[in-house]
């Protein structure tokens, strides 16, 4: 009997050499299976999805993302027509200002003086008397005053008109511009 079991523990002892062998085989043939397995999920990933979920996930990307992306395109679009309004109406300015500029005569000197653009708010008789009057005695005191006052209220009033006149050509503008594109 104790050969038999002599004989059962050296087939014991050959088959736990082929279990080490078979161990030590299967751990370097696994060694490096964590970066294995991370390489195979992103192949996986692309690879094993199927062609609909795709779809799905694009549409309701779309449907989640789309009203965001209109309402930020139609602030766009709000905001360039201001800016455009804006230029136009800067445009206008300028054109007024350089037509203003271009109406008034210069002195020898160079500098810009009165018109006699009176004449469009009054008599142009009475308007010339007073210039004259002015250049040859200088007001003095309260009626200095008064007739800065006047005169500044004057340009403030001539400056107003001008600027609705422009208004109403700017908002002439816009209206057919409008017809244009509605048509």
């Amino acid at each position: 009997m104790s050969s038999s079991y002599s004989d059962c523990v050296a087939s014991l002892r050959t088959s736990l050499s082929f279990l080490e062998s078979s161990v030590n085989t299967l751990g370097n043939g696994v060694e490096d299976f964590p970066r294995l397995s991370s390489v195979l999920k992103t192949v996986r990933h692309y690879e094993l999805i199927p062609q609909p979920t795709l779809a799905a996930a694009e549409a309701s990307l779309r449907d989640e993302i789309g009203p965001f992306v209109a309402q930020l395109l139609d602030r766009a679009d709000k905001q360039l027509e201001r800016q455009a309004r804006r230029v136009e109406t800067l445009k206008a300015r300028a054109e007024l200002n350089a037509g203003r500029l271009s109406h008034i005569p210069r002195d020898r000197d160079g500098n810009y003086e009165d018109s006699g653009k009176s004449s469009r708010w009054g008599n142009k008789n009475a308007a010339a008397a007073l210039r004259a009057t002015s250049r040859n005695r200088p007001l003095q005191g309260e009626a200095a005053l008064r007739a800065k006052v006047v005169h500044q209220r004057k340009e403030a009033l001539k400056y107003s008109i001008e600027r609705l006149e422009l208004e109403v050509q700017q908002k002439e503008r816009e209206l057919r511009l409008r017809l244009e594109q509605k048509s």
